[in-house]
């Protein structure tokens, strides 16, 4: 009689993790020994995920991957990352201010509204005019607006949102692989935000407008630099790390049984239509949203004396955040679909060509404004993070800022609040996009709109300036 642990099915999700950390520990030696890889920036998880999908090509190395899996990590770690990143205590050492804090918010969101308006340009036109096309496949209308949540969101969302398009796209006859169209996007994104980042780094050393630094060693933190006499010792009866990963868990877990609520209410047409598909794919918020109703929680017990002892430790939350990224991207990356992508290359191309593209002109033109003394660090951080993730942007920095002295990391950090709070009507109108072609060219109109009050917002100084001197005269 064969055990229940001798069942292949029983070690089915845990190969798919064998799978992802071994090619996460071949693309670190990768990373480090092979020359060109090491000066391209490009993330040791990439470089793991690209090995796995490479390895895929090989038909009895395909067959071990479970590509449903690793779509189902990648959504998850999505969460626990932006949990883990939200339950931190402790505020950054700030030395920016709070104008410039909203302005590099309103810069990430401007130019999500640069790569939407883009990805609709090319995907609208490719539906109307190449439809069943040999080079263009039957391109979905709202496709392009993969291209913000795979270079300005990450695998995470262009997997939950590539998913909410692709049941769309078949809903209306178009066999459009939603999920591996946005994870492709995500993938491109990290490779070009380290290699162009890099190139245009050393063009601009080669001109003499920036130096870069020979010494790459990292500012480095241990446990104490984040303890304080209050926390929970390393190991009591329960070790220290257990304790965090059980606060993000138990968050996730608040999580699941309010998207549960949500998805069983029944509020009209518009709900179940364009609010409700979005409920699931909007994990990582919820989990921004209850990690902070987690920390009030904690700090009231604590203000009540109820709760004795620190239970949040930033130093083990950077680290948690930092592993279920790295997670995210290597399973991201290796549940991409080469099969499915095959008649719709040209069309990913094409909008990851010219998405790079206009992101580049945008954030180079914004950073000149906004970012007076210091604009090439705040160009490669935002830059970095507009592509791939905040780590491509904080590794770019560290090349030319290796100690922070400029407010550009802190930029970077801080800005999430007024990005989430200006970006949530954003994610709404692309959720409402994929219900029909006229959904799609209202939200082209919508997010124009948007884009250009954005815009007058981060040159407001300049137009009132030329505006004063034109009344003067």
């Amino acid at each position: 009689m064969t055990s229940l642990f001798e069942s292949i099915s029983s070690w089915t999700f845990l190969i798919q993790i064998f799978i992802i950390t071994a090619a996460m520990l071949i693309g670190n030696v990768i990373r480090r020994k092979v020359g060109f890889m090491n000066r391209s920036l490009i993330p040791t998880a990439l470089i793991g995920g690209l090995l796995i999908f490479l390895l895929k090509l090989i038909p009895s190395f395909n067959d071990l991957i479970d590509k449903n899996t690793m779509e189902i990590i990648t959504y998850h770690t999505l969460a626990l990352g932006f949990i883990a990143m939200s339950l931190r205590v402790k505020k950054e050492t700030c030395v920016t201010s709070t104008t410039k804090i909203l302005e590099t918010g309103v810069l990430t969101i401007g130019t999500y509204i640069v790569q939407a308006v883009v990805g609709l340009l090319i995907t609208i036109p490719l539906f109307l005019y190449c439809k069943d096309s040999e080079w263009f496949g039957n391109i979905f209308y709202a496709g392009g607006l993969l291209l913000p949540m795979g270079y300005g969101q990450g695998p995470g969302q262009a997997l939950n949102f590539g998913s909410i398009y692709q049941e769309h796209a078949i809903a209306s006859g178009m066999p459009f692989p939603g999920k591996d169209f946005g994870l492709s996007i995500a993938a491109i994104g990290f490779i070009v935000g380290s290699v162009v980042g890099v190139i245009y780094m050393n063009i601009l050393r080669r001109k003499g407008k920036l130096t870069i630094f020979n010494d790459k060693q990292a500012i480095k933190t241990t446990m104490e630099d984040y303890e304080t006499d209050n926390d929970i010792p390393h190991s009591e009866s329960v070790d220290k790390l257990t304790v965090t990963l059980s606060m993000i868990f138990v968050t996730y877990m608040f999580v699941f049984l309010f998207m549960m609520a949500m998805n069983s209410l029944h509020l009209g047409k518009l709900w179940e239509n364009s609010i409700k598909p979005l409920i699931w794919g909007f994990n990582f918020f919820w989990g921004i949203l209850f990690a902070s109703l987690m920390k009030i929680v904690v700090k009231f017990l604590r203000d009540k004396q109820i709760m004795h002892r620190e239970y949040l430790n930033d130093y083990l939350l950077n680290r948690s955040s930092g592993f279920f990224f790295d997670i995210m991207i290597v399973a991201g990356t290796a549940a991409i679909s080469f099969e499915n992508l095959k008649s719709f290359i040209l069309p990913l191309l094409l909008v990851c060509l010219i998405g790079a593209i206009f992101t580049f002109i945008y954030i180079n033109w914004v950073c000149k404004e906004i970012y007076k003394g210091y604009q090439y660090e705040g160009f490669f951080a935002m830059f970095g993070t507009l592509t791939g993730t905040a780590s491509n942007g904080m590794i770019l920095l560290r090349e030319i800022d290796p100690k922070y002295e400029t407010p550009a990391a802190n930029n970077l950090v801080l800005q999430n609040i007024p990005a989430v709070v200006l970006g949530l009507p954003i994610l709404l109108v692309l959720g409402y996009a994929p219900n029909s072609l006229q959904a799609s060219f209202i939200t082209l109109g919508i997010v124009s709109v948007l884009w250009v009050i954005f815009t007058v917002f981060l040159f407001r100084k300049r137009i009132f300036k030329k505006y004063k001197k034109d009344i003067q005269k």
